[in-house]
């Protein structure tokens, strides 16, 4: 939902490579398919990264698959896939879909890996295991990790003579600045109403910032038609309807392009914008969300790696190589090296990381902004949907001027609908 386009294996090149397992249970290498979904300069990482792992393991060969299909389609090619007996070994997996992937007995329990010795589970930040595990089952082990901060454009806040945004700030703050950037043909801000998830993920750090939720405990009603997520919506309502200051972008494709072009003067999104604002020389720089009541909460999205079961063999080789590969040497190669977050802290110790911040300037406020990630969407196997409802009451709010208690109201019964129809 949130970088360069990745990309799955072809159908034909994906069905060979599943059903290519010289040796499989017996006792010649083992080779592992890698469904990796990257492109041009992630791809060649990954070749190489499997090139090394081959050389120093001749007992195993892994096999990365390329190809041209958007990754939004990985579950259902998975799926596709499994239904006709033969599956990759290692996917990568949005981090929504885990609650999804969790029910099925060919997804391989990755618990045991995760807590031998030597792993290092615990360096790995809260809000990515929370992600990766669902009802004590460990289903992926991070590929990817960002979040959610603000970015700003310096040289408009200074042409409007607004101060920087401090780490104190507050939401009124932000609606400050916003409205005394908006002026001659800049907005002040923007946000995405497509009424997905990048509309809603944008929400929710909102709520929790106030003590809400977004689900009962019990995760069978929905716990989001509350005072914090009307105050949410409503500031964000009057910035766009009273005061002009927001550019409701309603394909969420411009609003980025507009603030590498200096039309916005501040975005909350994630690391991920960072490597376009550069190449566009704009002059940024990074704050964390701004907060409630000193609480600066934000949302991470951590994708997987995910192995599914082709015989045990092969289910631990495709395990010890994600092992290997999530390491914080190789995972300095393959985040850090792209212009992603590490997705270990120990990761940030190494001299690759201080590089990587020389690099991308403020890229470690966002590694900092991980320790605000204290909560992960609802591990519920119809989050998308239930997301859906939510994205579509915050899109008609900003742009239909439906009001706020209506259009929350309607999305709660919506939203338990479809958990209802979930049990």
């Amino acid at each position: 939902m949130r970088r360069a386009v990745l990309v799955a294996a072809l159908a034909a090149g994906l069905l060979t490579g599943c059903g290519s397992d010289p040796g499989g249970q017996g006792d010649g290498p083992v080779e592992i398919t890698w469904w990796h979904g990257q492109v041009e300069t992630q791809a060649k990482t990954i070749e190489q990264l499997a090139a090394d792992y081959n050389k120093a393991h001749p007992g195993v060969r892994i096999v990365p698959a390329v190809g041209t299909t958007n990754v939004d389609d990985m579950l259902q090619k998975v799926q596709a896939v499994l239904a006709g007996g033969k599956a990759p070994d290692i996917a990568y997996m949005y981090g929504t879909w885990m609650p999804h992937l969790a029910k099925n007995p060919k997804v391989y329990d990755l618990t045991a890996t995760v807590k031998a010795p030597g792993f290092g589970w615990d360096d790995f930040w809260p809000s990515e295991r929370a992600v990766s595990e669902v009802d004590g089952k460990v289903v992926g082990i991070p590929a990817v990790v960002d979040n959610l901060a603000v970015i700003y454009n310096k040289k408009l806040f200074d042409a409007a003579g607004v101060p920087y945004p401090g780490k104190d700030w507050t939401w009124d703050d932000f609606r400050d600045a916003a409205r005394r950037l908006t002026k001659d043909g800049v907005y002040g801000t923007a946000y995405p109403v497509t009424g997905g998830e990048d509309t809603v993920w944008r929400f929710w750090p909102m709520i929790w910032q106030q003590g809400g939720a977004i689900l009962t405990p019990d995760g069978r009603k929905s716990a989001f038609d509350t005072p914090q997520a009307a105050k949410a919506l409503d500031l964000w309502s009057a910035m766009a309807r009273q005061d002009k200051s927001v550019y409701l972008d309603q394909n969420g494709e411009k609003f980025l392009p507009l603030f590498q072009s200096g039309k916005i003067g501040m975005i909350v999104s994630g690391p991920f914008a960072l490597l376009d604002v550069i190449d566009h020389k704009v002059d940024y720089g990074v704050q964390v969300l701004p907060g409630y009541d000193s609480n600066h909460e934000t949302i991470a999205g951590p994708d997987n790696w995910v192995v599914f079961d082709n015989g045990s063999r092969r289910a631990k080789a495709a395990a010890d190589f994600l092992t290997w590969l999530t390491r914080p040497e190789q995972d300095a190669r393959w985040t850090l090296g792209l212009g992603n977050l590490p997705i270990r802290k120990a990761t940030t110790a190494l001299p690759a990381y201080d590089t990587f911040v020389k690099d991308f300037p403020d890229m470690d406020v966002f590694t900092a902004n991980l320790d605000n990630a204290k909560q992960a969407r609802p591990a519920v196997p119809v989050y998308p949907e239930f997301s859906e409802k939510v994205g579509d009451a915050i899109s008609r709010a900003l742009v239909g001027g439906t009001p706020v208690p209506q259009a929350l109201t309607e999305a709660a019964a919506e939203a338990d609908r479809v958990l209802e129809r979930a049990r």
